[in-house]
Parts: C-alpha cells; sequence; structure tokens
C-alpha cells in the first residue's frame, strides 16, 4: 500500500453484530435506553441517525467491503470494536450473555483476515467483578484490548472504588482499554443539531480522562494502556486548566504529577479532522501517544486517515509513529514487517 515500512493500523473501527441485537429486541431495558437516547438527540438527529443505520449495515457487518475500504484509506490493519451502543441497563445474568456473543462474533469476524484485523472486546463494567473474569476471558481468546464507555454506569463514575479490581486486572493481563463514549449525561440540553454527539462525546471523554487522572487511577497503575477516541475529547484542548487547579487547589492536588504529566501517558485517536488541530494535539500529547483512527463507518469518521495524517506535515519519525508504531505499543502487537 504505502511508502512506509510501518504498516498504517487503525485503532477505531466498529463492527455490528447482530447476534448481540438479537438477544436483546424486545427488553424492556432496550425500549428504555432508545426512549432516553431518542430524547437525548431530538427527532431531527434521531431520523438521520435512523436512515444512517439503514444505509450502513453492509459496511457494518460485510468483510469484502471493510478489505476494499481499508485498501482505499491505505489502512493495512484495523483494530475493530463493537458499535458502541450502551447495554449498562443489563442485569448480570443478560450482560455475561451479551458480551460472551460479542467478543466471539467479533473474534470470529477477525479470524477470518488475522493479519489485517484486530479484535476489541467488550466488558459489562456495570458488573465490575464479572467485567474482571470477561477481561480474562478476553486475554486468553486473543483479544488485544477492550473497549468501554466514559461511565459504568447510572451513578457509577470510572474512578469508582468497585472498579479498582479492574484496572488492576487490565494492568497484569497486559490489555489496552479503550473508552468510547456514547452521548452525554446532559440529556435534553444536547436534544439539537447533532451536539448529542458533537459536544458530547468529546464533553464524556473529557470528564471520564479527568476523572481517572485526578483520582490517581494512573498512578496506581503505571503499566495501565489506555486510549481514548476523538482525540481525547476537549481535555487535551485545554488540560492546562486542569493543571492550574492541580497547583491551586488543595482539593485537586490529589496526584504526585499534574493532569499534563499523566495525560501523556494515554494515548488517544487522530480524529480530529485538520492538520492544524492534529499538530495541536500532538503538541501536547506526544509523538508516541496519538494512532491513527477512522471510526469507521461512521459519518463523524473520515475515509482518508492517512491522508490526512500526511497532511500535517510531521517528520518521518512522527508519522510513522502515528501511523502504526504507536498502536502496535498499545495494543502490543509482535514486530510486524512492511506494509502491504
Amino acid at each position: 500500500m504505502g511508502s512506509s515500512p510501518v504498516p498504517a493500523i487503525d485503532v477505531h473501527a466498529h463492527l455490528a453484530i447482530p447476534a448481540v441485537d438479537a438477544l436483546i429486541v424486545g427488553l424492556p431495558g432496550l425500549a428504555q435506553q432508545r426512549h432516553l437516547d431518542a430524547a437525548a438527540l431530538g427527532p431531527a438527529s434521531l431520523a438521520v441517525n435512523v436512515r444512517q443505520i439503514a444505509a450502513l449495515g453492509p459496511r457494518l457487518t460485510d468483510l469484502g467491503i471493510r478489505l476494499a475500504a481499508m485498501d482505499a484509506a491505505r489502512v493495512d490493519v484495523q483494530a475493530v470494536s463493537a458499535v458502541p451502543l450502551p447495554h449498562a441497563w443489563a442485569d448480570r445474568e443478560l450482560a455475561a450473555r451479551v458480551v460472551a456473543v460479542s467478543n466471539e462474533n467479533l473474534v470470529g469476524y477477525c479470524a477470518k483476515e488475522p493479519n489485517r484485523l484486530i479484535p476489541i472486546g467488550t466488558v459489562s463494567l456495570q458488573h465490575p467483578d464479572l467485567a474482571v473474569e470477561q477481561l480474562r476471558s478476553a486475554a486468553s481468546a486473543g483479544i488485544r484490548g477492550v473497549q468501554i464507555s466514559t461511565a459504568a454506569g447510572p451513578d457509577r463514575e470510572l474512578d469508582d472504588p468497585s472498579l479498582a479490581d479492574f484496572w488492576a486486572a487490565a494492568e497484569e493481563l497486559d490489555l489496552a482499554v479503550l473508552i468510547h463514549p456514547w452521548g452525554c449525561t446532559l440529556g435534553a440540553r444536547l436534544n439539537a443539531y447533532y451536539l448529542f454527539n458533537t459536544v458530547g462525546n468529546p464533553t464524556e471523554t473529557a470528564l471520564a480522562l479527568s476523572r481517572l487522572l485526578f483520582s490517581g487511577v494512573l498512578e496506581r497503575h503505571p503499566r495501565l494502556r489506555l486510549w481514548s477516541a476523538h482525540g481525547g475529547g476537549y481535555l487535551a484542548s485545554y488540560i492546562v486548566r486542569a493543571d492550574h487547579a492541580w497547583a491551586n487547589r488543595t482539593d485537586a492536588r490529589t496526584t504526585t504529577l499534574p493532569p499534563s504529566q499523566l495525560l501523556r501517558r494515554t494515548f488517544v485517536d487522530s480524529l480530529v479532522y485538520t492538520p492544524e488541530q492534529l499538530r495541536h494535539l500532538v503538541a501536547v500529547m506526544g509523538a508516541t501517544q496519538v494512532t491513527l483512527g477512522s471510526d469507521y463507518p461512521f459519518d463523524m469518521g473520515v475515509d482518508d486517515p492517512v491522508d490526512r495524517l500526511e497532511a500535517a506535515g510531521f517528520d518521518a519519525a512522527t508519522t510513522d509513529a502515528i501511523r502504526g508504531g504507536n498502536a502496535a505499543r498499545l495494543l502490543a502487537l509482535p514486530t510486524t514487517g512492511a506494509s502491504r
């Protein structure tokens, strides 16, 4: 594909799993979740989403279409995660089935093209002890990381003490944890103009990361590999405010290192759209912490992540790191040869 010897690895791509949909169709929890999402989206955005999902069906499931899109985008490898729809309402028994079916289908799909597709699993974070078991099962199945949302469920943030064993297990098992938001807890304030996504997603990610930074999770688990979508949301653009609070307020001075230094231990994707914004993101995060990301195949993603990376005008070492070197570290991939 490209001239670089470093394979292009897209860490942000999605797969629809109809078998999971079949498990939850008609359940009251799903109906309630859809009602909440519809209210938060607003009628205009909901109508667009319904049409989009119908149109995207083949791109979300068909392997040949996916591979052709990767070729056109000069992407050698995709890390594939399930479409991030919330199942936090599921009780323990249902949650166990949902995750098992999701991960089994995901692994089977990626196994059809093991040199090009990497499975990123799912866990039931609303049941922390179950999530730890699911981490261990995922590691045994060859899954390289798991995707979570920006909270573990209603009234349970990612720094909640009940999740201590989850973070410890992720570090122990050497599994990356990928944070991907779904909507925003601001609710109906975002029910127009697709603010549910354009404001909601980066807000939720900034909040989730902030709680992990200030709570000391990253200091307690220095080998934990944490990644967040959409360039880490708003946090990277204004991390200096968090540093100012850390330096000037005793209630925010909760860690040995300032938030900006802890943020630079985490990874983010390159999905910030413009060369100027990508250069700023790299300046804040460091060239070693940004990975390629497309959000395939959704409309808030991009079809040309490699082209956009190259348009930023980085030196060869930085470009290669973002193209694939950083993703290989994030996902603990074996050393690979030349790109296709």
